[in-house]
């Protein structure tokens, strides 16, 4: 890999950064260490206020900052000072005045911060596309062998130990490690630039191609299987309230299932506004209950589907506190719990198990949004994410018999859940506590069905309580077992050339029927 070349000593830096933060110690310390400095513009003027020598890069090239800034550091005494190769350059190097640069600290514009803005135009994004930067960055990673690229200000109090402790040299692992580092950079830089100009020659939110960066979060023990290896991926900045962006507070590493479950928990209890839980088992939710507060909703959803319940996932949106966690100790075997923060004290019950992963996710901010990703043989499927609600004024009522309040309520409360089961998916639902769930059946009966037999299994009275579906019912075979449970109320899409039929059933059975227009299958 890097070849085992030895330390050498860093005598001259070139820092040219956007983000600033942390600069000033970190070029006090290459100065302590006897490192010459060259700069550009702002970077140069706030070291310069610090008190830390510094000089101009236009000094030194003899040539002037032109054109409002964008050629500042395009020069040959520059990028020959960074590519220079030791023991085959230096004659060039002395016939053309050309001083080595052992050390580029460097960053990038902030391309990423412009085009979030709202009244961003492609004429400010463009002039935010950084030229000079990537071109130094992989110069100077190119030649690792005798020069460090630092792109990270989180990289510099070690580096400072490092240069301080070695006399002011950084070791070949160093600059190897800070190569690989600057390439992702750049990559990711590049490939954020491609993704923005594609979506602009595009008439649609699909670009002609599609540049993803992420960064290794964890080595997982294994993946879904045992015999799988795999690891945990984050995008670079994971939004808050995310199971990337979610601080560990106790327990064991989060397994390659941990992470998809509580994502699965995490996204279903972000749907309600009440004090809600979610609990979730191989993907699907296995007990959902709204309450007046956490501790009444975590119950009802355990007594949903206690047995399912045994080494579930459960996720809150209302900070978890000590009653809560209390019930939970007590009753059940739980893998992972995640809400929007912990109340003080409640570690303390928490250690008691101290294996139970408990996650703190800080917000319930919805991070529904942007493209779902998914793999396949050779390639990629891009979609937006499902994330459209739906309100009662929403509903197209098309039974005889309208649903009474409580009925409208839990309608709507079933067609939140059902959105997060996979297809084909039924939610009983009562109480705004779901009864019974009828999950991934390759028939919508049999999701009926399996879904009456949870309900029945678990003393859970179905008689007054409603049903979703994800997606339309294509025969009255659905509607007709549901009945025979006790269904009163149903909510579907919609959207059946049998939609008669299945209207006439429900009519024939005195249920009423409302149509959503919008299928929610999930695969």
């Amino acid at each position: 890999m890097h070849g085992g070349k030895k330390s050498r000593k860093i005598q001259r830096a070139l820092i040219s950064v956007a983000d600033k933060s942390g600069l000033p110690a970190f070029a006090c310390a290459l100065h302590q260490a006897g490192i010459a400095i060259l700069s550009t513009g702002g970077t140069a003027a706030q070291l310069d206020a610090a008190g830390i020598p510094v000089s101009d890069v236009s000094e030194y090239t003899q040539f002037p900052e032109i054109m409002a800034g964008r050629v500042k550091t395009l020069h040959p005494k520059v990028h020959g000072g960074i590519l220079a190769r030791s023991g085959v350059d230096e004659e060039v190097m002395r016939a053309h005045a050309i001083e080595a640069i052992d050390l580029v600290v460097v960053n990038l514009y902030p391309f990423a911060k412009t085009i979030a803005k709202d009244d961003c135009s492609l004429d400010l994004a463009i002039e935010n596309i950084d030229i000079g930067g990537p071109a130094m960055i992989r110069a100077a990673a190119k030649n690792h062998a005798r020069v460090a690229v630092v792109v990270d200000p989180a990289d510099y109090a070690r580096l400072s130990d490092e240069l301080n402790d070695n006399h002011g040299c950084l070791s070949s692992q160093t600059r190897f490690a800070l190569a690989c580092k600057a390439f992702s950079h750049t990559a990711e830089y590049d490939g954020m630039i491609a993704n923005y100009l594609g979506r602009q020659q595009s008439e649609s939110a699909f670009a002609p191609s599609l540049h993803l960066a992420f960064n290794k979060k964890q080595t997982l023990r294994y993946g879904e299987n045992p015999h799988q290896s795999a690891g945990f991926y984050a995008e670079t900045r994971p939004p808050a309230g995310s199971i990337a962006g979610a601080r560990s507070i106790q327990g064991k590493a989060l397994s390659f299932n941990n992470i998809a479950d509580t994502d699965a928990a995490l996204q279903c209890v972000k749907q309600f506004i009440a004090p809600a839980c979610v609990i979730v088992k191989h993907a699907n939710p296995c007990g959902v209950a709204a309450g007046k507060n956490i501790s009444e909703a975590y119950q009802k959803a355990y007594l949903a589907d206690p047995s399912a319940a045994f080494g579930g996932i459960i996720a809150f949106n209302q900070t978890l506190d000590a009653l809560t966690a209390e019930q939970i100790l007590q009753q059940q075997f739980v893998e992972v719990i995640i809400a929007p923060g912990i109340e003080h004290g409640v570690t303390d019950i928490l250690n008691r198990k101290p294996n139970t992963r408990v996650l703190d996710c800080s917000t319930m901010a919805d991070t529904n949004t942007g493209f779902d990703l998914r793999t396949v043989s050779g390639g990629m499927l891009v979609q937006d994410r499902d994330h459209a609600g739906i309100a009662e004024h929403d509903l197209n009522i098309v039974s005889r018999r309208r649903p009474n309040e409580q009925e409208m309520r839990d309608l709507l409360f079933a067609w939140k859940v059902v959105r997060f089961v996979k297809s084909n998916a039924i939610v009983y639902a009562r109480d705004e506590q779901s009864i019974g769930i009828g999950a991934g059946q390759m028939s919508r009966v049999y999701s009926a069905k399996i879904a009456g037999i949870k309900a029945r299994d678990e003393n859970l009275a179905v008689t007054g309580a409603v049903m979703a579906s994800d997606a339309f019912f294509p025969f009255r075979d659905g509607i007709d077992s549901a009945c025979q449970d006790g269904i009163r109320a149903v909510i579907q899409p919609g959207g059946s050339r049998n939609d008669a039929e299945v209207i006439a059933a429900v009519d024939e059975h005195g249920m009423a029927m409302v149509f959503t227009g919008r299928r929610h299958f999930r695969h």
